[in-house]
């Protein structure tokens, strides 16, 4: 059984990483400033669809992002890892958008896209830790969705079954295909590059990418199909105008904060009970800790 599996993948920032100019006067992220990643649940989702398609021969995968045209560079990261192919979908109108808007606009995008059997995306980005997108989408296809994922275990007949990782154990789950599954970072990790694919593939394009190229790079990318990635904007999906970033964000940002913890005084203890007692006691006191 072929199957047409749709990933859902972010690249987002490091957060590791982040520095006075992470976010700009509107709210939202100044993605231009910071360096950016693979989103990680996104990697184990991207696990879950390899192993489906090494289950079943002749299946595709394909990843779909929506973000900056360098966000490319996780859909060249995920064909090094197995993937068939991606999209990015890139638009400065989509910018600024909050988890609705954003579902919104993936939703039009998978609509465009056509024929699926399963969408899989990890359980949240590390730049919102919502994990609203996923299921936003499901509901907006009309689709069922199972969340919490930590492994894929069968899928046949027309069903998927599925192991949720929960907080007090684990669930199985049957849910109809097509579906939305969003996995956990408790799910195996994603197998690495394989050198031949990254041979294969280290000159895949977007168009937009492609456009900045030398004439002889560029005829080398048109003459291999496989080396266009494709890259979709507002208009091509049909999208609302008033359901797409900022306009279709009811999410504000009223103020932004920086913290700083530092140090004001410090207090050695001698490893006797009453002092522990007596501290615990204090920080308990003024709200520090209880």
């Amino acid at each position: 059984m072929s199957l047409n599996i749709i990933v859902l993948a972010k690249q987002v920032p490091d957060t590791r990483n982040v520095g006075k100019d992470a976010m700009k006067e509107d709210g939202t992220i100044n993605r231009a400033a910071l360096p950016a990643i693979f989103n990680p649940e996104d990697l184990n989702a991207l696990e879950q669809a390899l192993r489906l398609k090494d289950a079943n021969p002749g299946s595709t995968v394909t990843l779909l992002t929506m973000g900056l045209p360098r966000a490319a560079e996780i859909i060249r990261e995920a064909v090094f890892r197995g993937a068939d192919s991606g999209i990015v979908l890139t638009d400065r109108v989509l910018g600024g958008a909050d988890t609705l808007a954003t579902s919104y606009s993936l939703a039009q995008a998978v609509k465009k896209f056509g024929n699926f059997d399963i969408i899989i995306g990890g359980r949240q980005a590390i730049d919102g830790d919502t994990a609203q997108v996923g299921p936003q989408i499901a509901e907006k296809l009309g689709i069922p969705q199972v969340t919490y994922a930590e492994e894929i275990i069968e899928l046949k007949d027309g069903y998927v079954t599925v192991k949720r990782r929960l907080e007090n154990g684990v669930e199985t789950v049957k849910s109809p295909l097509p579906c939305v599954v969003t996995v956990n970072g408790t799910a195996p990790e994603c197998r690495p590059r394989n050198a031949m694919r990254i041979m294969k593939y280290k000159k895949a394009v977007t168009p937009s990418e492609k456009s900045a190229l030398d004439e002889k790079s560029k005829e080398f990318v048109e003459t291999r199909p496989y080396l266009n990635l494709n890259e979709w904007n507002a208009a091509f999906i049909d999208a609302d105008p008033n359901q797409i970033g900022l306009a279709g964000s009811p999410t504000k940002v009223k103020a932004i904060e920086n913290v700083v913890f530092t140090a004001k005084e410090a207090r050695k203890l001698e490893n006797v009970d009453e002092q522990i007692e007596d501290l615990v006691k204090e920080l308990i006191a003024n709200h520090t800790i209880g």
